[in-house]
């Protein structure tokens, strides 16, 4: 099964984003960002929840049983899933948007328990560099804005140790992988230096995750590739999906050694890629790190 993708759920998502492994559930999160959905699958199946806004991006909340923490379209929210198919919404931190039509994008947990999420323009064709990074700490600190000057902020992750943040920008007139020092004293990032330039390969940058050698594993989307980039940014390896737009990665099972890749199902013609929008999973060869929850 090494290097094999194989699918796990056919869920028909507009856009899959956010996989995180519980292993207290033994269970794979996701979210559907156009679809207002939380997913949860186990050997148990596939649940649903609905939710009111857009969700973009989840941890799971370390001080909450059962909850998560959640960007989705106007600020940071804690959701938590109820019995009726809905989930329970409880405002965290608002958020001004530098645009009209904005949402979170891509977002995770640091080493610290600190979370980090981006937002974007919804229309992406207009190519506005108005999206921003933002950090919320645990205890209630306000929402703080670290960065801007972004599209189409995306493939978040850091490094086993903590100390490398790294960044993408998706959209296709920058396709850029960044890398930065970063303080996990203070969750400051520093000294911003282009960890992979990948215009020349193929696909678009998209959601990412670290393994347990520090390498950076990234979705190549409209490639259909999962690539996996050493730390110093050399391009190791590249998995295939049998989709064209894989969303993001992270590592799971009771091993941590299966990596799910979850995927965008577009409008048109999909006679070529009919499980667009699936979960699939794959054996890498390497086993993953558990991801921290929001407030450890």
């Amino acid at each position: 099964m090494t290097g094999k993708a194989e699918l796990v759920v056919d869920a028909r998502c507009g856009t899959g984003e956010s996989p995180v492994w519980s292993a207290a559930e033994e269970a794979l999160y996701w979210v559907d960002i156009p679809g207002r959905a939380l997913h949860r699958w186990s050997a148990r199946g596939h649940a649903r929840w609905a939710t009111d806004e857009m969700p973009a991006c989840i941890a799971p909340r370390a001080d909450v049983p059962g909850a998560w923490i959640a960007g989705m379209e106007s600020g940071l929210f804690s959701i938590t899933p109820r019995d009726d198919g809905h989930v329970a919404a409880t405002p965290v931190s608002a958020v001004t948007h530098a645009s009209p039509g904005m949402r979170f994008n891509d977002g995770r947990c640091d080493r610290q328990g600190r979370f980090w999420a981006g937002t974007m323009l919804m229309d992406m064709a207009a190519g506005s560099r108005v999206g921003r990074l933002y950090r919320h700490d645990k205890g209630g600190r306000a929402t703080s804005v670290e960065l801007d000057d972004l599209i189409v902020p995306n493939g978040l992750a850091f490094s086993p140790d903590g100390r490398t943040m790294y960044l993408s920008d998706s959209h296709p007139s920058v396709q850029i992988i960044w890398a930065f020092d970063y303080d996990t004293a203070t969750g400051a990032p520093s000294n911003r230096r282009v960890f992979v330039d990948m215009n020349p390969l193929p696909g678009r940058p998209d959601g990412a995750a670290v393994d347990a050698d520090g390498c950076y594993w990234i979705c190549g989307n409209d490639a259909g590739l999962v690539h996996r980039f050493t730390p110093a940014g050399k391009l190791d390896r590249s998995l295939e999906v049998p989709v064209r737009k894989p969303a993001m990665c992270a590592f799971g099972g009771p091993g941590l050694d299966t990596l799910f890749v979850t995927s965008i199902r577009p409008g048109g013609d999909l006679s070529d890629q009919p499980l667009a929008g699936g979960v699939f999973a794959l054996r890498p060869g390497t086993k993953g790190i558990a991801e921290p929850a929001f407030g450890t």
